[in-house]
């Protein structure tokens, strides 16, 4: 399973709360740097599953040849367990040398805690290799505190041979005509899109980019800043998701599915039983994994622009994963962290299948041809919004995936929403 599919589906099902202060490593004393002494880079990561596994320990082992006075301590570590055992170790003041971070309201706790380095300077030299859209979830008051080794975008995966049944002849590109897309496939007895209601934060892909599309990624930036939600942006995100909602385009049962059990939403798509679902790039591999898989039958399209709105169709929405470094870590971190993102070495874990590329013109290392796809738009996005449940302080996205999830059943009004995500904010 890629560190894509990890960072991005685990996450936007649980937050993490970091607090403390201070830096440090786990509690280890270490060599100082360039004290003729070992080193140790202690290195937390959620490498757990191949290939990334393997890679990651390669990475490892070829540094330390290449090093002799360096040792890489790697510890991958399962994903919830990684942000339960970061988290304790946050609240005593402390950070690994070297972890692994999504960006958005965590990071910008850590930093606000004093826990890792602005690597605007020490990282100068090589940063611009990588692509604007790879960069911006680490970066806080314009200042950059991790360096991206994965990145990946929601969007519509449909099937091609249900939208060519309904006399639906090519994706939707505009909001309307996704409306009618809809439609049409209901009035050919196909079900239109599968949604996990039961676990909220698909639901809130939609009326995030919803929001994006309307006000544009400056409406979401600034609510980051000002905490409210009750501008026109969000209210009429809201008021789009009803309209689409009350076509009843989802399976029966929806509010009660998971995402990637037998009968859940990921199953539905890859068994042929529903038309599209919108999500991350990990989607044809769950697809497969939880169901059948669609094949040459899969596709992929982004989100649609909304007449009138502000944003750009090529403004993207998603996450990915990158490294921080402690405030206390040995220079040779940095370093490390420097070879892992060297173009070949990078290139290498892209053929494999298990990150997408986050450096400029890496893009045809993609071998698996949805992904490419993925990868060429976020190659020339003109902008990026990290997810809401992490870009935003934790309370403040469970609250987006929680109101957005009663709007979608009929138990908030868009009004509604946009107040209760406002108060929560507020009071953070």
């Amino acid at each position: 399973m890629s560190l894509g599919r990890r960072s991005a589906a685990a996450l936007v099902a649980a937050t993490l709360l970091l607090g403390g202060c201070g830096g440090g490593g786990d509690g280890e004393p270490k060599a100082a740097s360039g004290s003729g002494g070992k080193v140790t880079v202690e290195w937390w990561n959620i490498g757990t599953t191949e290939p990334l596994k393997s890679f990651l320990a390669r990475m490892a082992t070829e540094y330390q040849k290449q090093h002799p006075n360096v040792v890489i301590k790697n510890l991958p570590i399962e994903n919830e367990a990684f942000k339960a055992r970061m988290t304790t170790l946050n609240q005593s003041g402390k950070t690994p040398d070297l972890f692994t971070t999504w960006g958005g309201g965590v990071l910008k706790q850590q930093v606000d805690a004093g826990l890792v380095k602005d690597l605007s300077a020490d990282a100068a030299s090589w940063m611009g290799s990588f692509t604007p859209a790879a960069l911006q979830p680490y970066q806080v008051d314009g200042k950059t505190y991790a360096i991206p080794a994965d990145i990946g975008m929601v969007g519509f995966w449909y099937n091609k041979a249900l939208f060519a049944k309904a006399g639906v002849t090519e994706p939707p590109a505009t909001w309307s005509a996704y409306v009618d897309t809809v439609k049409k496939l209901k009035a050919a007895g196909i079900t239109p899109i599968a949604l996990a209601g039961k676990e909220k934060w698909p639901g809130h892909y939609y009326w995030a980019y919803l929001a994006m599309r309307i006000g544009g990624l400056a409406a979401l930036q600034q609510a980051a800043t000002d905490h409210d939600f009750t501008k026109p942006p969000f209210v009429e995100a809201g008021r789009r998701l009803k309209e689409l909602a009350d076509l009843d385009p989802f399976q029966k049962g929806f509010l009660g599915a998971a995402y990637n059990t037998p009968d859940g939403q990921a199953a539905l798509v890859g068994n042929g039983k529903a038309a599209m679902e919108l999500m991350g790039q990990w989607a044809p591999s769950v697809e497969n994994e939880a169901g059948k898989g669609l094949g040459d039958d899969l596709g992929f399209f982004p989100f649609p622009a909304v007449e009138g709105g502000a944003g750009k169709v090529t403004d993207a929405f998603g996450g990915g994963g990158g490294y921080a470094v402690g405030t206390d870590a040995p220079a040779e971190a940095l370093d490390f962290l420097k070879f892992i993102s060297e173009a070949k070495n990078h290139r290498d874990v892209v053929a494999s299948g298990a990150v997408l590329p986050v450096l400029k013109g890496a893009e045809d290392a993609v071998k698996d041809p949805n992904l490419a796809t993925v990868a060429r738009a976020l190659s020339s996005a003109s902008g990026f919004q990290l997810y809401l449940d992490q870009a935003y302080p934790p309370a403040v996205g469970q609250e987006v995936n929680d109101s957005v999830a009663e709007l979608i059943a009929g138990k908030k009004t868009p009004e509604q929403v946009a107040q209760a995500i406002t108060e929560t904010a507020k009071s953070e």
